[in-house]
């Protein structure tokens, strides 16, 4: 999928507040706005044109807009996130995508999904059942995704230890082609599937976004940012140290399509 559009959103005054698992320490802001925005200049020199939308203090997770919906090729659903602090993120996200898509699907009670639990690779989608996305909603999506001409396959990553998402481990590098966390690699999901094995070290990495003919990696893994150069990449490495913090990754700033 080519992109061309993104929506981003900077952290508010209290990202701090934001549900985390991590024991980092908390966030600097003035860092994590920094890093925000060479992240938002990252995907405009990759081409894409940015819908920046303002920081949302009644939701100190909103930064995090990948959650609040699904967008392919053909159409975009609407998510229902797991946590109850992130409902009403949601709503913001509503006449955003209504302005690129005149139908908006939507997933329903009792089903539960964050868009970081769902990966697109080409024609299918892997989509994780974890804390945040229940079975009830594969079901929903899979149907949706179904009638749009795309396959989907379950993976449930509800005892792997760290995987807060499904890509927290997994992510698409284009073609045939994943790169994964060890834990996650030998799936049987996989199967048919190139799945590159993140070192064990560098597990944060497995986290990354292909925009276009270019790699987005966090900075800092030299191990797996010289596999991926190895295997012909182009790569763009950027700072997330701040967003690490708050349990989030480079796919979870931005909707793109």
């Amino acid at each position: 999928m080519h992109f061309s559009r993104a929506i981003v959103r900077p952290p508010a005054a209290n990202f701090a507040d934001g549900i985390t698992s991590s024991d980092l320490g908390a966030p600097d802001l003035a860092l994590a706005l920094q890093q925000h925005e060479a992240y938002c200049q990252a995907l405009e020199f990759l081409g894409l044109t940015l819908e920046r939308l303002p920081p949302d203090p009644k939701f100190p997770d909103s930064t995090f807009v990948e959650d609040t919906a699904i967008v392919t090729s053909k159409g975009a659903i609407l998510t229902r996130p797991g946590a109850p602090s992130r409902a009403g993120e949601v709503a913001s996200m509503e006449p955003v995508l209504g302005r690129w898509f005149s139908e908006l699907g939507r997933i329903t009670s009792p089903g539960t999904v964050d868009g970081g639990d769902v990966c697109e690779a080409g024609d299918h989608f892997f989509i994780g059942v974890s804390h945040r996305t229940n079975e009830e909603v594969a079901a929903q999506l899979a149907e949706w995704l179904r009638k749009r001409g795309f396959g989907s396959s379950l993976i449930d990553i509800r005892n792997m230890p760290g995987m807060l998402h499904h890509k927290t481990g997994v992510s698409w590098l284009g073609g045939r082609r994943l790169l994964a966390w060890r834990g996650v690699a030998g799936h049987e999901a996989f199967r048919g599937w190139e799945v590159v094995e993140v070192p064990q070290s560098e597990e944060y990495a497995a986290n990354c976004i292909r925009v276009n003919d270019t790699v987005l990696i966090a900075k800092g893994f030299p191990q797996i940012a010289r596999r991926l150069r190895e295997l012909g990449y182009d790569l763009l490495a950027i700072d997330m140290s701040e967003y690490r913090k708050m349990d989030g990754g480079l796919s979870c700033l931005s909707v793109r399509w």
